[in-house]
């Protein structure tokens, strides 16, 4: 019998879409503009759902907003933009689908400044994965001084659905930090 992969905790058992996740892109550094505005999208739309809902609603997010294309999503009329809280491949939240369009502008504005938002991002870091070197998933922290840091930052500049906790979590799953749990067989990925 195969020997089971060791995971972190959150992960759960027996849910496949979560497993590839968990593996393929959680904690993995993202230097792609566009990766990062999807996270951006997706994790301010989790704020108070769980991130298995939004998952698994991650391409009705890729439909509606352009397959996340910073540019289009910028442009998007009030229009458009009510149609998607028709549509239930999405959460129907209208601060959130607004807000994308809101962020989508600041993030091309940061763009503009920094060449990318990725330059801009990783500067929080100091250009290289923070090693969280977690023991349990007990030890991982909601937020950080770098995510309090960055996340006061992208207010400041107009975004929305940034706060700290948002923040940190979108660190985590572009891979700015690791904080897989130190059993995880995923721990040691710099």
């Amino acid at each position: 019998m195969a020997k089971q992969k060791i995971r972190c905790g959150w992960v759960g058992t027996g849910k496949p879409f979560y497993e590839e996740y968990h593996d393929k892109e959680w904690g993995v550094p993202v230097h792609d503009d566009r990766k990062h505005f999807e996270f951006l999208i997706l994790e301010g739309a989790q704020a108070g759902l769980s991130w298995e809902t939004i998952l698994k609603k991650r391409e009705g997010y890729r439909k509606a907003f352009k397959d996340f294309d910073p540019v289009k999503v910028a442009r998007m009329t009030d229009g458009a933009l009510e149609k998607i809280l028709d549509n239930p491949a999405i959460v129907r939240n209208r601060l959130k689908v607004f807000a994308a369009r809101r962020n989508a502008k600041v993030f091309l504005e940061i763009q503009k400044e920094f060449g990318s938002f990725d330059a801009y991002v990783w500067r929080f870091v100091g250009g290289k994965p923070l090693q969280g070197r977690r023991k349990t998933l007990k030890d991982v922290p909601a937020r950080t001084a770098e995510s309090d840091a960055l996340s006061k930052d992208l207010k400041k500049r107009g975004m929305t659905f940034v706060g700290s906790t948002i923040i940190y979590a979108h660190m985590q799953a572009t891979g700015l930090v690791n904080d897989h749990v130190a059993d995880c067989w995923c721990a040691k990925r710099k």
